[in-house]
């Protein structure tokens, strides 16, 4: 299923969402000038689980900067034209209702938290991999999981394909999100002993990131003010 836009509309103007989306886009313009240096460019830049492990003990890491460093700048790094058009059309969808709510200052500290924690999630499952971590999708998962939780009622257009044919379906957050994260734990859960990664060993798909960045969304959200101020009215329901 693939959302093509929710019914919610923002009493302000998501700046924030739109500069994150203004920045992965540049970020992955200049990863495609980089050609055979991109691999390096990623080994400095994204999170590479046995670095940061050997941080978290002291030891040096092989660049000059932080490997701390790398669960932020991290995040504006993408694999390829699908994953960064997935992630920017899930966060210019769903991010500037949270936005909206939590305020543009608020907001980009939420993002950038769940975008570092999400990856430790998922580093937490691979603390020896040697293989890049990269990514914008822990910290939209992370603004899906404070999404659900104060809109669970807001229609998605969704787009269904079945077999032959493609149909659309207003769908409830609540479902959609639901599902959506039911999915990426049951699959983190099915990949434990299976090495994966846009992130991991195989090139796959980094779904302990997406699960915790998800939960620590739906955490953080009200601490920071998700359900301060009134909404009512301001979004159609399913």
């Amino acid at each position: 299923m693939v959302p093509l836009r929710d019914d919610n509309p923002t009493r302000t103007v998501p700046y924030v969402t739109y500069t994150l989306i203004a920045i992965n886009i540049l970020v992955f313009i200049y990863e495609l000038s980089l050609g055979p240096a991109l691999d390096s460019f990623f080994r400095v830049w994204a999170v590479v689980p046995r670095e940061l492990t050997a941080s978290f003990s002291g030891q040096l890491p092989p660049q000059p900067l932080p490997e701390w460093i790398t669960l932020i700048t991290s995040q504006f790094l993408h694999g390829g034209f699908l994953h960064i058009a997935g992630n920017m059309l899930f966060l210019w969808i769903f991010g500037n209702n949270v936005e909206d709510q939590l305020g543009h200052v608020k907001y980009l500290i939420f993002y950038l938290a769940c975008g570092a924690l999400a990856a430790l999630s998922q580093w937490f499952f691979s603390a020896y991999s040697t293989v890049p971590s990269l990514g914008a999708s822990g910290a939209i998962a992370g603004v899906m999981g404070a999404y659900i939780l104060k809109f669970p009622k807001a229609a998605v257009l969704t787009l269904i394909p079945l077999g032959f044919f493609i149909t659309t379906a207003r769908i409830p957050a609540v479902f959609f999100l639901g599902f959506w994260f039911v999915q990426q734990a049951f699959y983190g859960a099915a990949s434990l002993n299976v090495p994966s990664n846009i992130g991991m060993e195989s090139g796959g798909v980094a779904y302990w990131a997406h699960a915790g960045g998800f939960v620590f969304g739906a955490i953080l959200g009200p601490l920071l003010g998700l359900f301060s101020g009134s909404r009512a009215g301001t979004n159609r329901s399913y």
